[in-house]
């Protein structure tokens, strides 16, 4: 098992990511990491699976990759969240993750993307609370029992 790289250093490689890209895509992705961060300064940056920048609180939060001609930005719980703009547009058919790709000359409607992440925090805040005392998995379960 991999060890997570450290917030400092997800930090540092989120703006190595950025630079690199050079491009719309690398402004675009540092935009909405800017609106993460408006929305709940509390938000942890992390660096996962091979080179995604990870925003987390309480859990993911939502995942940024950029591609060739978008920058995407999934949400975990993506689901289960109120989208009232219609941010949603990749991803929908699944039953946990929603996605929104973003392409060149895309405008961000910044008040609902900021919505849309406070409400996967309180959605992380709910699951946290919830959770607590009680085992995560059947298989916890079981091997506390014994």
């Amino acid at each position: 098992m991999k060890k997570p790289v450290a917030v400092e250093s997800a930090s540092a490689l989120i703006d190595e990511k950025i630079r690199e890209l050079g491009d719309w895509r690398g402004k675009t992705l540092a935009k909405v990491r800017d609106i993460i961060h408006q929305a709940d300064p509390e938000i942890v940056e992390e660096w996962k699976w091979m080179g995604s920048p990870v925003w987390s609180r309480d859990g993911i939060i939502a995942v940024g990759n950029a591609h060739k001609d978008k920058v995407k930005l999934t949400f975990s719980h993506g689901a289960r969240l109120p989208d009232p703009d219609k941010l949603f547009n990749a991803g929908l058919g699944g039953g946990t993750w929603r996605a929104i790709d973003l392409f060149e000359g895309d405008k961000i409607k910044e008040r609902a993307l900021k919505n849309l992440i406070r409400d996967a925090v309180a959605l992380n805040l709910e699951r946290k609370s919830k959770s607590n005392g009680k085992p995560k998995s059947r298989q916890a379960s079981n091997k506390r029992a014994r």
